[in-house]
Order: C-alpha cells, then structure tokens, then sequence
C-alpha cells in the first residue's frame, strides 16, 4: 500500500502563483510514476502533469510553460509548481503514484483562481 498526503493548495488572483506537494509513503517501488491530476465541477479528472522515476515528464497542453512537475527522489515527495494561473485552471489536483499498473490517489486540494 502506498499513502499520499498533499498539501499547498489555495484560493490565488488570476496571474498568480502556488506550489502543490504530495509526499509518497508506504510500499516504494523503484521503478513509478507520480503524477497531478485535477478535476473541475462538472468534468472529468484529467492529467496536468507526470513525472517518471527516471525523470521523465509530460505535461497537459493547456498548462505547459506555466506549470512545472519535480521530484525529491530522496523524500518521495513530487511538486507542482503552478505560475501564472488562471480562473480555468481552477480544480480540486490530485495526486497520483502508479506503480506495478495500481493507481493510488490522494486525497485532493482545492485550487482556486480568482479573476
């Protein structure tokens, strides 16, 4: 089993900035994925960003060049970095470890963007 405990999220202006982290604990594999996900009312979850145990990263269309994915190896904590927000990227983010093809998921934290 796998626990992950988020924190950062927040109510921001349009154009500002927060930093999301999901520290990993529990049963590690050395070879994962941790990602961010997020949902807004009314649509689905959807991927904003994904980073491998090698180092690897991929990002949703919609927030490449603002957001940043990273990793403390160390500390099995991932961040998401988010400048320049936007009312559109206004979600609860979820944080997810997938290993050996399970998903585990945290618990969720609001984001809010104000114009």
């Amino acid at each position: 089993q796998v626990q992950l405990v988020e924190s950062g999220g927040g109510l921001v202006q349009a154009g500002g900035s927060l930093r999301l982290s999901c520290a990993a604990s529990g049963i590690i594999s050395s070879r994962n994925t941790m990602g961010w996900y997020r949902q807004a009312p009314g649509k689905q979850r959807e991927l904003v960003a994904a980073i491998t145990s090698g180092g690897s990263t991929n990002y949703a269309d919609s927030v490449k060049g603002r957001f940043t994915i990273s990793r403390d190896y160390a500390k099995n904590t991932v961040y998401l970095r988010m400048n320049s927000l936007k009312p559109e990227d206004t979600a609860v983010y979820y944080c997810n470890y997938r290993q050996i093809g399970t998903d585990y998921w945290g618990q969720g934290t609001q984001v809010t963007v104000s114009s």
